[in-house]
């Protein structure tokens, strides 16, 4: 009688829990293994997509950067919120900026973010023309050489902004019509589908 217990309780109890633990570990192993491939085919299609987007505007360095979480605040605990230059394409000749902006804290960029949150782009035709309104980037424009910019908002479906489209031009100023603005805030939002559907 005792032998029928242990066998009932091994193959009523233990076997379907150990099925459940086994089921469990190799799901985690999956999900690690189409995490990275998930990042790898997001990061493929983001650099295609730019990539296109520096051709067709004839842009010196097209980037795209993402907020995260940066660690937290002592001794709050609140979160630091920080944005990365996750991808970024550059014309021959172009200096890469793309290490240099790695976890800056957002508060850095905040006249620039605020703008883009109400207005979705800012339009920036010449650094060097004081009269222009540069939502706080001259200085970052000046050290990386750039001459006229482009940001857009990347927002998602529920309106938050997600991420920055950039189109920088480095060798000569430039002016994009109001066309060309249009169609770039097209492709930003387009930009935002992937990279939410990248972070689900």
């Amino acid at each position: 009688m005792k032998d029928s217990v242990i066998v009932a309780f091994i193959t009523g109890v233990l076997g379907p829990i150990l099925i459940l633990v086994v089921k469990s570990y190799l799901d985690r192993r999956k999900r690690k293994a189409d995490m990275l491939t998930d990042a790898l085919e997001t990061s493929t299609r983001v650099l295609a997509k730019i990539d296109i987007i520096k051709e067709k505007y004839e842009a010196d360095r097209v980037w795209v950067t993402q907020f995260h979480n940066g660690g937290h605040f002592y001794p709050t605990g609140k979160s630091i919120a920080k944005l990365s230059m996750i991808y970024e394409v550059v014309a021959p000749g172009v200096t890469s900026i793309q290490q240099t902006l790695q976890n800056v804290p957002v508060g850095l960029f905040s006249r620039s973010l605020n703008h883009l949150i109400d207005h979705n782009y800012i339009e920036i035709e010449d650094f060097k023309d004081l009269d222009i309104r540069t939502h706080g980037l001259r200085s970052i424009a000046e050290t990386n050489g750039c001459k006229s910019g482009y940001i857009f908002a990347a927002k998602g479906i529920d309106g938050r902004l997600v991420g920055v489209l950039g189109l920088d031009y480095t060798k000569k100023k430039t002016k994009l019509d109001s066309k060309n603005i249009i169609d770039l805030e097209l492709h930003a939002a387009a930009l935002s589908g992937v990279l939410v559907s990248s972070n689900s």
